[in-house]
């Protein structure tokens, strides 16, 4: 499994979701949302029974962190994405998925590159400083900056400390940030 590789691809697919999620009408991207899970799941499922399903095992198989679920950050990535289109305004989502996507990625690819201070469950402050930066960054392109540094940092923080996997947490934080600041 190529780490790197994983994060531009969470990245690139995190991003496009998240445009999906803004260009297209609220019912439909849940629609769609809902289905990609229901295909996910009966995919990962028929996999971890030892199936073999064209293209979609061997991108698995390389994308994959050891000892995961099939498909188990994507599922995730989608569970959250319908969880804040759900929740919360859909230009809120479409923000919360755009921290998530860079947040993740920078976080992770600045930390394999550069990080050598760690500080909680083997992340490190060079790369969670890093991806809060970018992140707020962009965000700044779509909300006031203060807005948009309090959001990356709250989410940066989550994302440092969550017990559980950071695409279900993230993305939720983000939007109840975005939604109390706003």
């Amino acid at each position: 499994m190529n780490e790197s590789l994983r994060q531009v691809v969470h990245l690139v697919f995190g991003l496009g979701i998240a445009v999906f999620v803004l260009l297209f009408d609220r019912d439909l991207a849940l629609a769609v949302l809902m289905l990609a899970l229901f295909v996910g799941f009966i995919l990962s499922d028929a996999i971890s029974r030892g199936y073999t399903i064209p293209v979609i095992s061997g991108i698995i198989t390389s994308l994959e962190r050891r000892d995961a679920a099939p498909g188990k950050g994507a599922l995730f990535f989608a569970l959250g994405a319908l969880f804040c289109l759900i929740f919360f305004d859909k230009e809120v989502a479409f923000a919360g998925l755009v921290v998530l996507s860079l947040l993740d990625s920078v976080t992770t690819l600045a930390g394999v590159r550069f990080g050598r201070t760690r500080i909680y469950n083997h992340k490190s402050l060079e790369g969670t400083s890093a991806g809060i930066v970018v992140t707020a960054v962009v965000l700044s392109l779509l909300v006031p900056p203060p807005i948009a540094f309090a959001t990356a940092a709250a989410a940066g923080l989550a994302e440092l400390a969550s017990p559980v996997d950071d695409n279900l947490v993230v993305p939720v934080v983000a939007c109840l940030a975005l939604a109390m600041l706003l």
